[in-house]
């Protein structure tokens, strides 16, 4: 990943929350097939060991995993906040005329060992722990026993989980601190005005990498 030094994101608590945040990875692979590419919901584990652990599970129908099981290497991706920047936000448009358009985005790129697992109790407990994660917020959470205990197994039969080992992590937040003072705050108030969850995220990572705060 192309990594201009004041868009490095080097801090592995903050890499680790924007995986927790956004934890739908592309896993990116490349086997006898040629490269292959899917979104899988990820759950980071073993935060305190070395750079962390990612699990998830994937269908067994799915190809990547018979070419990870090779020993195939794999890049996740995960995605954060992103948006346009106009440069009808920054104050240089006023004084020169001389911007362009540009994107804003924060990203974590994962690289590691991949360890295809089979094992019927470790995936049953893997999915229950990716569920719980992601149902604890609900008023009344769902659980995977919530439904019949042959339709769960038979489910459990088209899966197989998958463990990466990170063994490099790297992060890169372009969020306007290349530019000055004023076009920071520009695009701060600029996203702030565009009224959308995302624009508001972004606006926030511009005020608090931009020193606006």
């Amino acid at each position: 990943m192309y990594q201009p030094p004041h868009f490095r994101e080097e801090r592995l608590d903050v890499q680790h929350a924007l995986i927790r945040n956004h934890p739908l990875g592309l896993l990116i692979s490349s086997g006898e097939d040629g490269l292959m590419a899917n979104p899988i919901p990820f759950r980071l584990a073993k935060e305190s060991h070395g750079l962390g652990t990612l699990q998830a599970h994937m269908a067994r129908a799915n190809p990547q995993w018979r070419a990870l099981a090779k020993g195939a290497e794999a890049l996740i991706v995960f995605q954060g906040a992103d948006h346009y920047i106009t440069p009808s936000w920054y104050e240089t448009k006023r004084e020169t005329g001389k911007v362009v358009p540009t994107w804003n985005y924060a990203i974590v790129q994962v690289r590691g060992r991949v360890r295809v697992i089979e094992d019927s109790q470790w995936i049953r407990a893997q999915v229950d722990r990716l569920t719980d994660g992601h149902e604890a917020k609900r008023m009344i959470p769902w659980a995977v026993g919530d439904a019949p205990d042959e339709f769960i197994t038979a489910q459990l039969k088209g899966i197989v989980g998958i463990e990466v080992e990170i063994t490099a992590i790297d992060g890169k937040w372009k969020v306007s601190q290349n530019r000055g003072e004023p076009d920071r705050r520009g695009v701060a108030e600029g996203l702030s005005g565009a009224a959308s969850e995302e624009a508001g995220a972004m606006a926030e990572l511009v005020r608090t990498y931009g020193g606006l705060d």
